[in-house]
């Protein structure tokens, strides 16, 4: 499969083998009668939920395209797949989050509905859609609304509660559900086929939480045990979700409608129905909740790869001096680099070492990554073969992994009604049926509503309360660390304090059949894994002329279930209730997430994650030796625990005048695991659209709403560095046509705004359309010219191995992929923008060791720019847009556009591009408890 068609197989379902052939497109409605609607679904005409105590005052709103309905039956997929026909509410969110781009201009108070749902508490009585007594219980009422479908579960009991909340799941994702528990436990293909997109899924996630069984249920045990009654609480709460999946499986299956894709998957037969739905247990939720944590809340790694550049910098210009052009590119504690606490407090986090200890660089040309596919007879796998599911894996959820979060949160003391207000949300990729789903949970010691990954909800992990909102941004810092196992004896034994050590080989075997779903061959391959007391073995090596493993050791291996405790915190109306008390919630979680917070007088900041204190020396950034002397600090093995800084040290923030938050730097000398910290970062478009709102006072929400849709809009490269690049180029008379042609495009673009935009609402076409083309192809030509001379192409391209050089919305090279909304995370547009700025003699903090463009000369580097830019300006649609499984080559539009990547049966048509959070809060308490 293509690096440019990032599909899933699951997206390929067709109509299964035992519908008969003389079955047409129009006489599908035949099985329609019995299959649409499941029997638990009443109407109800005056029954109504009552709401909760809620604050809000009906100034809160949330979205989550495409719909809340991800569940479909046999029928319905057939109808779609025929005539293109939704299921009711599968898509009904997508309209009004994907018409945001053309309508955000006008936007008032009064219209942010338009675009967004009612967030409030309950449901009024004229619009309740339906009601449910899951189970037949008396203690639990599942209400769903007319306009959205989302369910409103309220519970007179917390068994029943939660026994709601996992009927609910099951109603909505059940089949995705299934997807992620073998996802979590390596065992996809087995399941859905062995298309490569799904070898690469399942292989992607394992080789990060290679789990066994037992594993899984020490998770729980551990959960459990550490937490107190908070920890029992979490177990009952667990057991009753459970029970709440399982009684919905067996009503769909006994009543037929259950999804259709394991009919096409061949676990159901449509026409006699045998074949069974495995019920959920407990330690289905652990290895969700690891596939989760690998996605969004595990930063840190890569310090192999940080080896590799280092020792390509220093070959090409000695050790000291290669040392210091590494570390400029790094940009550890850029001064420029726009930071959510931005006070000056200081929070120092993995710094570097005045004297670093312990470093354990390979010996140059020796790594080799770790094999992780087999075949039956335990011989690795053919380059071929690993090269197919390798692509597949690095297209299919990257774009949920790489498209990360924002935030923006505003003061009361800024805003126009004196309350503060946020607009944030997870920005977690684009699929049908989305990874999360909506719920409201009202119950004893719980009252939420909000977004929850599927298969988790039992909690709302993203949402409101009572009388405040939270939300979430992935954080990046660095919790995982890579040591240098020594090898003694053969290459699966280690020293582990002297002592020579076994490698524990953990392995999963699958085995599938061709699927109505798929149509790739029966087969069959094995998945392995070496484990060591410091984690994983992901690449081997010399180090000094030693034989070593390159483990991967982080702080939430083995620990993804601890969260539990800090989002069952988040719930409960009678532990939140302060900036403060939402602080101490959120420190009992160990993603790397950064954490915001809004009430009606108050708003607030915090890093979680547990952050292992390392030994002294320690330089996070590199491989270190795996001995005690470099340890993390009370690290044991045995249940993966260390000492871990203090929740002072994390940074925090309360009633700061605002924060922006997209995935930037956290605070001052506070150092992340990603590269690109600098001076340009994406962050930077909403920082300058905050900033000048809270300096003119009397923010609104739909001011709050406008800024972000304008940076959600804007092409970072253009609005923060193509201005430096034409004085560059205009500091001369250009007097080359095509240059002076291109050079007039992109300034009339920077003029109107450097945004991509459609001409108008549904064109599919965008104004300025010539220099986004341009842009789009010079973008890496220019920083090739601009930088492998004077770096050497081996450095070069040691550095792109760190940081890509580009990630617009077209692109299917970059770690998002195409049609996937997020931009402008990855890329080295603070490269240029510093080195340009040299070389224009403006001031430059923080800026790189030597310089780059024309090695500083304002003459050459023009040169270089002109000369790019007419490769650029030559280049046609076709060739900067070259197509796709979506889109026709030439297609700007439709190349940037997002697409609702296929998880089931169900298929959506595009919406314009935008780079905003997936799931979204606009919020404004007027009250409090």
């Amino acid at each position: 499969m293509s690096r440019r068609t990032p599909r899933i197989a699951l997206d390929r379902l067709r109509t299964p083998r035992r519908i008969p052939k003389f079955l047409k497109a129009a006489s599908i409605c035949v099985l329609v009668a019995g299959l649409l609607s499941p029997v638990t679904q009443v109407a109800a005409a005056d029954t109504s939920a009552a709401a909760a105590g809620d604050y809000c005052g009906g100034q809160c709103s949330d979205i989550l395209p495409p719909g809340e309905n991800g569940n479909a039956t046999l029928a319905q997929i057939l109808l779609n797949q025929a005539f293109g026909t939704q299921p009711d509410h599968a898509e009904d969110q997508l309209a009004p989050y994907g018409n945001l781009p053309s309508g955000y201009s006008a936007l008032t108070d009064a219209k942010i509905n338009n675009f967004f749902n009612d967030a409030s508490f309950g449901v009024a009585s004229d619009q309740v859609a339906s009601t449910t007594k899951p189970g037949g219980r008396s203690d639990v009422t599942i209400v769903r609304d007319k306009k959205t479908g989302v369910p409103h579960i309220t519970g007179t009991t917390r068994y029943g509660t939660e026994y709601g909340a996992g009927y609910a799941a099951a109603q909505d994702r059940l089949w995705l559900m299934d997807v992620f528990r073998h996802v979590g436990r390596g065992q996809l293909t087995s399941f859905a086929g062995g298309a490569p997109s799904n070898q690469g899924l399942e292989q992607e996630f394992w080789r990060n939480a290679p789990y066994t069984e037992a594993d899984l249920q020490a998770q729980i045990d551990s959960a459990i045990a550490n937490n107190g009654a908070r920890g029992q609480q979490a177990l009952a709460d667990a057991n009753a979700y459970i029970e709440g999946i399982n009684a919905y499986i067996d009503a769909s299956d006994s009543g037929r409608y259950f999804p259709g894709e394991y009919v096409l998957t061949g676990h159901k037969d449509s026409i006699t129905n045998a074949g069974t739905i495995d019920h959920f247990k407990l330690t289905d939720l652990v290895a969700l909740a690891s596939v989760i944590g690998a996605l969004f809340g595990s930063g840190g790694g890569g310090e192999v790869n940080n080896a590799l550049s280092l020792i390509a910098a220093q070959s090409k210009y000695g050790v000291t001096e290669g040392t210091k052009v590494w570390e400029s590119f790094r940009e550890r504690n850029d001064p420029e680099a726009v930071l959510t606490v931005h006070n000056g407090e200081s929070f120092p986090y993995a710094s570097k070492p005045d004297s670093p200890q312990g470093a354990a660089l390979p010996d140059a040309g020796s790594v080799t990554q770790e094999p992780l596919v087999y075949d039956r007879t335990g011989s690795a796998a053919t380059a071929g073969a690993t090269g197919a599911s390798a692509t597949a894996a690095a297209t299919t959820l990257t774009s949920a992994k790489r498209g990360m979060s924002n935030a923006l949160v505003v003061s009361g003391k800024h805003t126009a009604s004196g309350h503060p207000i946020a607009v944030f949300g997870p920005q977690t990729g684009y699929f049908a049926p989305q990874l999360l789903m909506l719920q409201e949970i009202q119950g004893p010691g719980l009252s939420a509503r909000g977004a929850s990954f599927a298969g988790l909800s039992m909690y709302v992990e993203l949402g409101r309360g009572q009388d405040y909102s939270w939300s979430a941004t992935t954080s990046g810092q660095d919790i995982i660390d890579t040591y240098a196992v020594e090898l003694c004896q053969d290459d699966y034994h280690y020293l582990y304090h002297g002592t020579c050590t076994a490698m524990d080989k953990v392995e999963r075997t699958n085995s599938w059949k061709p699927t109505t779903a798929d149509s790739t061959a029966a087969g069959s391959y094995r998945m392995q894994v070496y484990r060591t007391k410091y984690g994983p073995v992901e690449y081997r090596a010399t180090a000094g002329g030693k034989k070593v493993a390159y483990t991967t050791l982080r702080s939430s291996f083995l620990h993804e279930a601890d969260s539990i405790i800090g989002f069952q915190m988040l719930n409960d109306p009678d532990y939140v209730k302060s900036p403060q008390t939402f602080q101490s919630a959120v420190q009992h979680i160990n993603y790397t997430f950064n954490w915001f917070y809004a009430d009606s007088t108050h708003t607030a900041y915090y890093n979680s994650g547990d952050n292992p204190v390392r030994a002294t020396g320690v330089d996070a950034e590199f491989p270190v030796w795996a001995q005690a002397a470099y340890e993390w600090r009370n690290w044991n093995p045995a249940t993966n625990t260390a000492d871990y800084t203090a929740a002072s040290a994390h940074p925090n923030s309360v009633d700061q005048d605002y924060y922006i938050s997209w995935n930037n730097k956290q605070a001052k000398d506070y150092t992340t695991a990603s590269w690109g910290d600098g001076s340009v970062h994406r962050g930077n478009l909403l920082e300058d659209r905050v900033k000048k709102l809270v300096a003119a006072g009397g923010v609104t929400r739909a001011s709050l709403v406008k800024a972000m849709a304008d940076a959600a809009l804007a092409d970072l490269r253009a609005e923060d560095v193509l201005p430096k690049l034409l004085r560059v180029i205009n500091s001369s008379t250009v007097t080359d046509t095509t240059a002076a042609a291109a050079v007039g495009k992109l300034s009339a673009w920077v003029t109107a705004g450097a945004k991509r935009t459609e001409t108008s609402a549904g064109s599919k076409a965008y104004a300025n359309a010539d220099a986004i083309r341009i842009l789009d192809a010079w973008w890496p030509l220019l920083v090739k010219a601009e930088f492998e001379p004077g770096l050497g192409s081996d450095l070069f391209t040691a550095f792109t191995s760190n940081l890509p050089t580009d990630e617009p919305p077209s692109s299917a090279h970059g770690p998002t992929g195409a049609h996937a909304g997020s931009s402008f995370q990855y890329g080295w547009w603070s490269y240029v923008d510093k080195d340009i700025r040299a070389v224009l003699g403006e001031p430059v903090q923080g800026g790189l060791e030597k310089s780059y463009c024309g090695s500083g000369s304002l003459s050459a580097c023009r040169d270089t720019l002109i000369s790019t830019l007419k490769e650029a300006a030559g280049k046609t649609a076709a060739q900067v847009y070259p197509g796709d499984d979506q889109c026709s080559a030439g297609d700007q539009w439709c190349a940037d556009s997002i697409v609702q990547r296929t998880l089931g049966g169900i298929k959506h048509g595009k919406i314009t591009w935008q780079n905003r959070p997936t799931y979204q809060q606009v919020v404004e308490y007027t009250s409090h408890r």
